[in-house]
C-alpha cells in the first residue's frame, strides 16, 4: 500500500509543521491575531500544504492545540516532531515556520526565544541556518528564499522523476544517473555519499508529495534559465538511456512546460543528450 503510506506520511509531516507553529504561537500563553494571520499566510505559501482545504487547516490547528495542552514534557513533543520529520529539510522548515510565527509582532518574548532555542537544539539546526532564517523573516521574504532546495538536489531529483515514472528504474537509467552524479560538472562539489542521500530524499519527496507538487517546487527553486536548461538536459539524458518510452517522454513534456522552454531549445538539448 505505497500510496496509503505516502498519504499518511504527508499528513503526519504537515501536522508536525502546524504543531511547531502552534507551539510558537502559544509559548507566551495565548495566540495573538497577528500570530494566527502569520501562521495561515506561511501555510499558504508552502507547496507542502497545497490542496489543503480551510476546514482541514482549522482541524490541524485545533488538533495541535489540544494535543499540546495534554503534553507532559517538551522533550516528548520534540521526539514526536523528529519522528514525523525524519529529514533535515523538513526540520529546518519546521523551525522556520515556528520562528516566523514567534516574530510575527516584531517582538519576541523570553518564552518564545527559549522555545526557538530548544527547537534549534532538538531539531539539529545550525547557527548559520538560524541566522539565515531570521534574516529572511525580518525582510518579510517567503521562507523558500532561504529554505529552497539545494540546486544539486533538484538536479538529482529531476533525473529520479524521469526514471520512476513507469514504476521501475531500469538498469540503463540507474547507470545514467550514477554517471551524471559522478561526472557531470554540476555535481563536482558533491561527495558520492551526499549524492546518494539526495537521490534517496528525492524518491521520498516524490512518494510523499506526488509529481505535481514536486514540479511546483522545481519551478519555484530553479529560477534561472541556465538552471532549467541544465535540469531538462539531465532528465533527457536519463530518458534516452531508458529508451525514450512514452511515460518518460510525457515527463519531459511536463518539465518543458514547467520550465518554459521553447521547442527549438528542447530539440537541441535532446540532440546533445
Amino acid at each position: 500500500m505505497p500510496r496509503d503510506e505516502a498519504i499518511a506520511a504527508r499528513k503526519n509531516r504537515n501536522a508536525a509543521l502546524v504543531e511547531a507553529m502552534v507551539m510558537a504561537a502559544i509559548a507566551d500563553g495565548s495566540i495573538a491575531q497577528r500570530e494566527m494571520e502569520t501562521l495561515i499566510r506561511r501555510v499558504i505559501e508552502r507547496p507542502e500544504f497545497e490542496g489543503t482545504r480551510p476546514e482541514e487547516l482549522n482541524a490541524l490547528i485545533e488538533g495541535s492545540a489540544q494535543k499540546l495542552s495534554h503534553a507532559k514534557k517538551l522533550e516528548d513533543v520534540l521526539a514526536s516532531l523528529r519522528q514525523r520529520l525524519p529529514d533535515h529539510k523538513n526540520r529546518l522548515l519546521a523551525f522556520g515556520l515556528a520562528a516566523a510565527v514567534a516574530l510575527a509582532d516584531r517582538k519576541t518574548t523570553r518564552e518564545e526565544l527559549g522555545l526557538l532555542k530548544t527547537f534549534q537544539m532538538g531539531l539539529g539546526i545550525s547557527e548559520n541556518e538560524v541566522q539565515d532564517i531570521f534574516t529572511a523573516i525580518e525582510a518579510n521574504q517567503p521562507l523558500n528564499e532561504v529554505l529552497g532546495e539545494p540546486t544539486e538536489r533538484l538536479f538529482a531529483e529531476v533525473m529520479v522523476l524521469v526514471s520512476v515514472t513507469d514504476g521501475r528504474v531500469s538498469a540503463n537509467e540507474a547507470s545514467a544517473i550514477v554517471e551524471a552524479l559522478a561526472g557531470d560538472p554540476v555535481f563536482r562539489t558533491l561527495s558520492m555519499d551526499r549524492a546518494q542521500l539526495f537521490v534517496r530524499d528525492a524518491m521520498q519527496s516524490l512518494s510523499q508529495d506526488g509529481m505535481d507538487k514536486r514540479l511546483v517546487v522545481m519551478a519555484n527553486s530553479l529560477t534561472t534559465h541556465a538552471q532549467r536548461v541544465k535540469a531538462y538536459g539531465l532528465a533527457a539524458r536519463v530518458a534516452q538511456a531508458g529508451g525514450n518510452r512514452a511515460p518518460e517522454l510525457h515527463v519531459l513534456e511536463l518539465l518543458q512546460a514547467t520550465f518554459g522552454l521553447a521547442d527549438d531549445e528542447v530539440a537541441k538539448i535532446k540532440r546533445e543528450a
